[in-house]
């Protein structure tokens, strides 16, 4: 058996990490608490634009898929790494397999929302999450054949982690009651790029606290935004953390 994952005795599973989440607790943290064995490869390819990013991934995953050559490239999501990856496989022969597949919010102002569409049309085998996700496919007019349900990987995860994750009682260390807090998360560029929207959401969480505490696990690019629009004054008593890892969140 060779290094990665084993889906069955003879099947290897080689992992690429594309790098687009790099910070320790973005990344590293979830590898090892998820017990995801360490990536095969590192693309290393950061932050940036949503085209500078792409580019980058096509450019360094091409070569590894020719030098790899896989049966099947799995693809996550709806990040830009899975549309990258997609592409650059399609493109020389390898079979892509596309996990969340057909999730859809109708809202084309999301970047992800065009990586999904996309991926899907790409990929050979589609693995959807739910009933909703089948049907979004097949209005789309994606033969049934490329599909199949498997069910939410994220529930599974989460099932998974929750007796792991309520063993460290992290509300706890943080003097909070177990169900007396609302736990936030806010970081796609539509919600914290506009500072207007931004603004408004500061508002609306600065409200939620007079009631109840807010726990707020801040992403880089959200505290940076908050930091270069001087918003954080009108979060009012919302507690402000680092990014939280998985299973303490998933404890919360």
């Amino acid at each position: 058996m060779a290094r990665g994952l084993a889906a069955r005795p003879g099947v290897t599973h080689v992992i690429i990490h594309t790098g687009q989440h790099y910070d320790p607790l973005l990344s590293d943290k979830f590898f090892e608490e998820l017990e995801i064995p360490t990536p095969d490869f590192n693309l290393e390819v950061g932050s940036g634009t949503h085209a500078t990013q792409t580019a980058a991934i096509l450019e360094r995953i091409e070569p590894l898929c020719q030098r790899v050559r896989p049966d099947w490239l799995l693809v996550y999501g709806d990040v830009n790494s899975t549309v990258a990856a997609a592409l650059a496989a399609v493109k020389i022969g390898v079979r892509v397999a596309h996990v969340e597949a057909g999730l859809r919010s109708g809202d084309r102002t999301m970047p992800e929302e065009h990586n999904r569409v996309v991926t899907d049309h790409l990929a050979d085998l589609l693995f959807a999450p739910s009933r909703d996700a089948i049907a979004n496919l097949e209005r789309e007019g994606i033969k049934q054949e490329r599909m199949a349900f498997t069910g939410n990987v994220m529930i599974d995860t989460l099932v998974r982690a929750l007796p792991a994750a309520r063993s460290l009682a992290t509300h706890e260390q943080l003097g909070l009651r177990a169900g007396s807090f609302v736990l936030v998360t806010l970081h796609r560029p539509s919600n914290v790029d506009d500072p207007a929207i931004l603004g408004e959401l500061c508002d609306a969480l600065a409200e939620v606290q007079r009631r109840r505490q807010v726990v707020f696990p801040v992403h880089p690019r959200s505290r940076e935004q908050l930091k270069q629009w001087d918003l954080s004054r009108r979060l009012g008593g919302v507690c402000l953390l680092d990014p939280v890892p998985y299973l303490q969140c998933s404890a919360s």
